[in-house]
């Protein structure tokens, strides 16, 4: 390629980055308009390969329904697997159930149990994880890949900065988090100090649907459940 070509590439490729500024404002400015009307709500995330009778899918449906029991919506990300298992046990519960969908080429698609007036679709991963972590009152954690850890440090990073308020995280599976929590207390905190303790405060593993929502009322009759925006 040479310097002209090269030199008129680049030109491009700025000039259309310059006009994606005007789509990502608007997924921000439609995301605000309907996420503000929701109420308090809990994320739930987890793997979107996880199928109807496993046993985590169907504890995330356990948990989903005992959270809009207990007065608060759901937040998934809108696809398959333990998104869907939380947006199943919000529609039983007959409780709030949002899906902040995500154009992927593979696994995600639209799960059935999204309330019809929040769907919201998304080309941009930054501006889907603004909107769980500043409408969210909690993340329930199910196990996950990549994805479900990016959502997960980034809400610990948030919160150790202080750019958000504190907020309960809780990770649901002994047998799937122990060893990843376990490295973090040995490596990252005792050996190297590259964390303190005290970031580690707020996260908590379970094994039960109870045990989620004890830790939801207890933080939340310290603190007083009041919504992030």
């Amino acid at each position: 390629m040479g310097k002209t070509q090269l030199n008129r590439t680049w030109n491009e490729i700025r000039t259309n980055d310059s006009w994606a500024i005007f789509k990502i404002m608007s997924e921000f400015v439609n995301g605000f308009e309907k996420m503000s009307k929701i109420g308090p709500s809990v994320s739930i995330f987890g793997s979107a390969r996880t199928k109807p009778g496993d046993k985590y899918y169907e504890l995330a449906v356990l948990i989903a329904n005992k959270i809009v029991d207990h007065g608060y919506g759901v937040i998934t990300g809108g696809g398959p697997g333990i998104m869907e298992a939380g947006n199943k046990g919000a529609h039983i519960g007959g409780g709030t159930s949002v899906g902040l969908n995500i154009e992927l080429p593979f696994e995600q698609h639209d799960n059935p149990y999204i309330d019809n007036d929040k769907s919201i679709d998304h080309d941009y991963f930054f501006v889907r994880k603004v909107m769980f972590v500043k409408y969210s009152q909690g993340f329930v954690v199910m196990p996950g890949g990549f994805g479900t850890l990016d959502e997960l440090f980034e809400a610990i990073t948030l919160i150790q900065t202080k750019k958000i308020e504190k907020f309960p995280i809780i990770l649901v599976g002994t047998e799937y988090w122990t060893g990843l929590m376990d490295w973090i207390k040995a490596t990252m905190v005792k050996t190297h100090k590259t964390v303190s303790p005290e970031d580690l405060d707020l996260i908590n593993i379970v094994d039960t649907e109870d045990e989620v929502i004890t830790i939801l009322d207890d933080f939340y009759r310290k603190y007083a459940l009041s919504p992030n925006f």
